[in-house]
């Protein structure tokens, strides 16, 4: 009980020593949108809250036309035509296929059905009767499952298993119809976590997207939460996991970022440690993520999700120009980390960017100081 009654007392005392601390710095706060202190994010061209796409991490028009096609006629061609167009080592047909199964996934939310009405996400289902030796609709079906069950059941509960017991079958099936395609190992991935897979089965999966795309990206996250705390790994085996990523990350890749999401799967609840987003490991996989984004191929579809992760990290140290930078590639688009994990994405992509503003004009900056 005194243990308890003195880590009270350092929380309560920290707390009194940040607000002085901050008003010895002046430090930046959030005032009501219309007050003479208020920074305005429209003077620099970004998106009005209610505009930002809540979808995708960033653009990707032809996803987009093809998704509200297929919502509008119920007709799953055009999904079907997009994937078969698509690369099958590259990220953007793993971010397709997570596209549509998630568009169906809500849609059946949305529209479960009932009595002479028909579920959300019939597409879907066409699809797979229509066209049963497609890769592309076998992949999207897998990761629909894999959603279903995360979105509609708690893990452990034998409905979750269940779920998940037929989309490993799924993920299966869909590896079948395109041996060469990572695609359908890297959605067993998040069965093997839900399911609790001893590590070596879960390497023995790794092996398997490794041989089909060893710098896969959209893989490295997905296989990066089985290896944390929270689920069956540790904090060292994730950080392990992160940084030997990094080491063997070829030039221009995005991998040179994975301990930066390590850190952040790993962030204190509650922090006591003065200047912790200033600090050597934080710094450091900043740094990291920074030098990815700037080393990478201008058109990674896998940018936009480092670049996110960096405003919030960026903000949170207090390096208001560096924030803004990265905000002025990905405003628009709040669909990744850390925004998703927020009920609203929006409003909470739109609060880091507020601070960034508020921070940067603090600081002498304006719209005429920043570069384009």
């Amino acid at each position: 009980m005194e243990i308890l009654w003195v880590l009270i007392a350092l929380v309560m005392l920290g707390f009194v020593l940040l607000q002085l601390s901050r008003r010895r710095r002046g430090a930046v706060g959030l005032v009501e949108p219309g007050h003479p202190d208020a920074a305005d994010p429209a003077n620099y061209g970004f998106a009005r809250e209610e505009e930002l796409d809540i979808r995708m991490p960033g653009p990707d028009e032809d996803l987009l036309d093809v998704l509200d096609l297929v919502q509008r006629t119920q007709d799953y061609r055009g999904a079907q035509q997009l994937l078969a167009g698509t690369e099958a080592q590259g990220e953007r047909r793993w971010q397709r296929v997570q596209a549509f199964a998630g568009a169906a996934s809500l849609e059946l939310r949305q529209r479960p059905g009932g009595v002479g009405e028909t579920p959300g996400g019939q597409w879907l289902r066409v699809w797979r009767a229509e066209a049963p030796k497609d890769a592309g609709g076998a992949a999207v079906h897998a990761e629909f499952l894999v959603q279903q069950a995360w979105r509609t059941a708690t893990p452990g509960a034998d409905d979750f298993r269940i779920i998940m017991e037929e989309a490993k079958a799924a993920c299966g099936e869909a590896a079948l119809l395109a041996p060469g395609d990572p695609v359908p190992y890297i959605v067993e991935l998040s069965v093997a976590r839900g399911l609790g897979y001893s590590r070596e089965e879960f390497e023995q999966l790794w092996l398997e997207i490794l041989d089909r795309a060893p710098n896969h990206m959209g893989a490295h996250l997905a296989a990066l939460q089985y290896w944390c705390e929270k689920w069956h790994g540790s904090r060292e085996l994730a950080y392990s996991f992160a940084e030997a990523a990094a080491a063997r990350a070829p030039r221009g890749s995005l991998l040179a970022a994975m301990p930066l999401f390590a850190v952040f799967e790993h962030l204190p609840e509650v922090n006591l440690v003065s200047g912790f987003y200033q600090s050597e490991v934080v710094t450091k996989a900043v740094h990291g993520a920074l030098h990815a984004v700037h080393s990478a191929r201008p058109d990674d579809p896998m940018q936009a999700h480092v670049r996110h992760l960096l405003v919030f990290f960026l903000v949170r140290g207090e390096r208001w120009a560096e924030a803004m930078n990265q905000l002025m590639v990905i405003d628009g688009h709040v669909g990744a980390l850390p925004w998703t994990l927020s009920a609203d994405p929006a409003a909470e992509f739109a609060v880091y960017r507020a601070l960034a503003v508020a921070g940067y004009e603090a600081n002498g900056g304006s719209p005429a100081t920043l570069p384009r």
